[in-house]
């Protein structure tokens, strides 16, 4: 089994936190072979920037990005950019606060979740990531979340104070992950 991701939208919505905590989280407690693959546009913060992490049973060599089974987006630009890249049946993440440009493609899952708002009502923009990085493994539990609650505990385990916070989020994204699994399979 080989997963093929791309996240993608502005610097400074985590793009690529939310990349290497499912990278670390798979390298670290389970048996697959990660890799991990940033790139930033020309500016950090407000620029684009996306990451393609290849999740897989068998060695993984670098990602080719060109065909992806699942796709997160945080933004339009993001979306004209990848949508070309999802292979058909394959599923396409949306942050539905920001992103409201309709879906074209009949052949891929739409999830959809509204991270941006949702962050917001939990009061910081910042957990925005965590809560799409729950939405993603709600939704196709490529990782166990236990184990990816793991990795998010440990990175931020200097910073306890932030542990609620982004438990709140993270629990959030796999609620609304699951429940869009369930109804799609039901």
């Amino acid at each position: 089994m080989e997963t093929n991701l791309c996240v993608a939208g502005f610097g400074g919505q985590g793009v690529m936190t939310l990349g290497k905590f499912l990278a670390e989280a798979t390298c670290d407690s389970t048996d697959k072979n990660v890799t991990f693959f940033p790139s930033y546009g020309a500016e950090q913060r407000g620029g684009t920037a996306n990451c393609f992490v290849v999740i897989s049973d068998e060695m993984v060599g670098a990602p080719l990005g060109d065909v992806m089974d699942d796709l997160i987006v945080m933004n339009e630009p993001s979306l004209d950019r990848f949508i070309g890249t999802i292979k058909a049946g394959g599923t396409l993440f949306i942050n539905n606060s920001i992103v409201k440009k309709e879906v074209t493609r009949k052949d891929v899952k739409v999830v959809s979740a509204p991270v941006t708002e949702l962050a917001l009502e939990l009061g910081n923009a910042k957990v925005l990531n965590v809560i799409m990085l729950g939405v993603y493994i709600g939704f196709t539990e490529v990782v166990s979340p236990e184990v990816v609650w793991g990795t998010i505990e440990h990175k931020l385990g200097k910073k306890p104070k932030l542990l609620p916070l982004n438990k709140a989020a993270f629990e959030k994204g796999l609620e609304i992950g699951r429940a869009q699994r369930n109804n799609l399979w039901s």
